[in-house]
């Protein structure tokens, strides 16, 4: 996940260079199958595969349980992971239903063609409460819990707490999308209840974070960052809650505040 360069350091006050180690962040193609269809290309960090590869189907609505998968295959050495689901499920109506297929998924900014053809009645049911010391507390502690980030500023980090401030999951990768999808992959396969979480998130909250959150039932998403306006239109859309700029001492509501008890 992480590699050990070699860099030119300018320092500006003195006038020197020198040349030093330091880390950066893997990104690399993972390809991406659902019994024996190709789906998608998807360029992140080399870690977590199968909570990734879990996340993204539960995610994106191709997967309704992991209970409907039956093995989960990654092969490292050609980077491609299978996921195969149990003969009754009808695969090619469900891919027929969502988006097209075989592309290419890129780590800075995942397809916003997600949410844009989501269906309108997506609804997020969880009648949840947090406190909001529990959602500044939990995102606050992001980017200490994260090592990648701490060694090369290069990661996105995503995690699912229990309203009492438990940790669930943490993930990272260099795409905001795919740790989301890695610690939705991880929490489902402990069967984790995601009515009586939230998503805490080191990036910008859009429309395509917003929809795979919302399609498995999380009902906050607490960031760091801010909301963009295609986050916000979904999230209004699905009953979602979103709060950011999470920092200093404040936290900004966007959506259904109700959620969040000050």
């Amino acid at each position: 996940m992480v590699q050990q360069v070699n860099i030119t350091r300018l320092d500006m006050s003195t006038g020197k260079a020198q040349i030093i180690p330091d880390y950066i962040a893997e990104e690399k193609p993972l390809y991406l199958l659902i019994n024996t269809n190709f789906w998608a290309t998807i360029l992140c960090s080399p870690t977590d595969i199968q909570a990734l590869a879990v996340g993204h189907f539960l995610s994106e609505g191709i997967l309704k349980s992991i209970e409907e998968i039956e093995e989960v295959i990654f092969k490292e050495s050609e980077s491609t992971c299978y996921v195969k689901l149990k003969p009754e499920i009808k695969v090619k109506e469900r891919v027929k239903i969502s988006r097209l297929h075989a592309r290419i998924i890129h780590s800075a900014c995942g397809d916003g063609s997600l949410y844009q053809n989501s269906d309108k009645n997506l609804k997020v049911k969880s009648s949840l409460k947090v406190k909001a010391q529990i959602i500044f507390d939990s995102v606050k502690q992001l980017n200490f819990k994260a090592e990648g980030y701490r060694r090369t500023g290069g990661f996105h980090v995503a995690a699912i707490y229990k309203a009492g401030g438990q940790l669930v999951a943490l993930a990272e990768d260099v795409g905001r999308h795919n740790a989301v999808d890695k610690v939705i992959g991880m929490a489902a396969l402990n069967k984790v209840d995601f009515g009586d979480c939230f998503l805490a998130l080191s990036g910008r909250m859009s429309g395509d974070v917003a929809f795979k959150v919302a399609n498995v039932g999380l009902p906050i998403i607490a960031s760091l960052s801010a909301a963009l306006s295609s986050g916000i239109t979904m999230a209004e859309s699905a009953c979602l809650t979103l709060a950011g700029f999470i920092r200093g001492k404040r936290i900004n509501i966007y959506t259904c505040p109700e959620r969040i008890v000050f």
